[in-house]
């Protein structure tokens, strides 16, 4: 699944010009401080900008100014293509400036090509002059609502509007996992409230909400899931959920070396984040996009193995972006899945692996190897 097939970014920290060709599945790997976790930023504060909460993003990062190109950007522009079934794909950017102590939206716009001579427009706004294309009337036409300036105009696109409005979901619903937290009173840990739930939360939250849900409305599915619990863990048996308290339930770890089944604050930290990224990676209900920034914390080589392959059959429903240290993670991927993050003259340049001439050394080594050795230009 491609939700994003191509991604421009302008101005954001070392990310000065990066125009880049997305797929379904993508690792990035490079140093610390290469533009990793800043492309990934990118792709929140997108979301962010299609709910409406630009302003609020941009005030977690510390501000317009601290997230520009030091010593060379002026703006910020993010400009993307998104296919569209059975039509030309969907073209949609801004471009924001700052303004005092804040900024402003200078420019912003969503076309699409529809065998004319000139792009159609759906939004069009230059300097503060926003326009909509209106559907009854069949032309541009300024907002007759109150519209929020320092908001994008997509995030305030009419509902009837189709294709701007489902392309807003899609931007908006771009989820970001970063490592599980499994302190001993983190979430995951704890007994939890019973409720629908079809994904497991960024913290594990839902975790058993999620897969007793899963159990009782999919079997076939959790059965999946247990086999691949069973793949990754060979003494591991089941999961049971005895309630906790009213309203409340547990889950418990059968092993087979063990008479009594094990809860969930006596589980090892990899155990626990294998368990969490399996049942989000299994879920019917993925995001379109799914950002995930180092998911393989505490986990053994082998369990990274069946994370890259629960990562791959997931991407065929959601678009997955991953940001990696983890050189061993690298060995179980394929070239064309590998984007290779560099800086010069501190600025990020990313190369798709298989773009880099590496055939003849693939024949003596390992993806891994070939990090490790420079021969990628990036080392962990």
């Amino acid at each position: 699944m491609t939700t994003l097939d191509r991604l421009r970014v302008r101005g954001y920290r070392r990310l000065y010009d990066v125009d880049l060709a997305m797929k379904p599945f993508s690792v990035l790997i490079g140093t610390n401080g290469s533009g990793k976790t800043s492309f990934l930023e990118v792709l929140s504060l997108l979301s962010a900008s299609c709910n409406a909460q630009l302003s609020a993003r941009l005030s977690e990062l510390g501000g317009i100014g601290d997230i520009l190109t030091r010593d060379k950007a002026e703006a910020i522009e993010v400009d993307l293509s998104s296919p569209v079934k059975n039509q030309k794909p969907l073209h949609y950017g801004f471009r924001l400036e700052p303004r005092g102590q804040g900024y402003w939206l200078q420019r912003e716009a969503l076309t699409q090509e529809r065998n004319q001579l000139k792009p159609f427009k759906h939004i069009e706004a230059e300097n503060g002059d926003v326009r909509y294309f209106d559907t009854g009337e069949s032309k541009l036409l300024r907002p007759e609502w109150a519209f929020n300036a320092i908001e994008t105009a997509l995030a305030q696109v009419p509902k009837m509007f189709r294709e701007p409005e489902e392309l807003r979901q899609t931007l908006a619903g771009t989820a970001f996992y970063a490592s599980l937290d499994v302190g001993p009173r983190s979430p995951v840990r704890l007994p939890q409230q019973m409720r629908p739930a079809s994904l497991p939360g960024s913290q594990g939250e839902d975790l058993v909400s999620c897969l007793y849900s899963l159990r009782e409305t999919d079997p076939d599915r959790f059965e999946i899931l247990e086999d691949t619990l069973a793949a990754a863990f060979p003494d591991f048996e089941r999961l049971a959920f005895p309630p906790a308290a009213a309203g409340m339930l547990s889950m418990t770890w059968k092993d087979r070396n063990y008479s009594k089944p094990m809860y969930m604050h006596q589980l090892s930290e990899g155990t626990l984040r294998f368990l969490w990224l399996a049942t989000l990676l299994g879920s019917r209900d993925l995001p379109p996009i799914t950002l995930l920034d180092e998911p393989e914390v505490s986990l053994h080589p082998e369990l990274q193995s069946l994370l890259v392959e629960l990562m791959r059959e997931a991407s065929a429903r959601s678009q997955i972006i991953v940001a990696t240290h983890s050189d061993r993670l690298v060995r179980f991927l394929q070239p064309e899945e590998l984007l290779v993050v560099e800086t010069e003259n501190g600025e990020a340049r990313l190369t798709w692996a298989n773009e880099m001439e590496i055939e003849d050394w693939l024949a003596d080594y390992s993806l891994d190897e070939l990090w490790r050795t420079r021969r990628l230009g990036a080392v962990p």
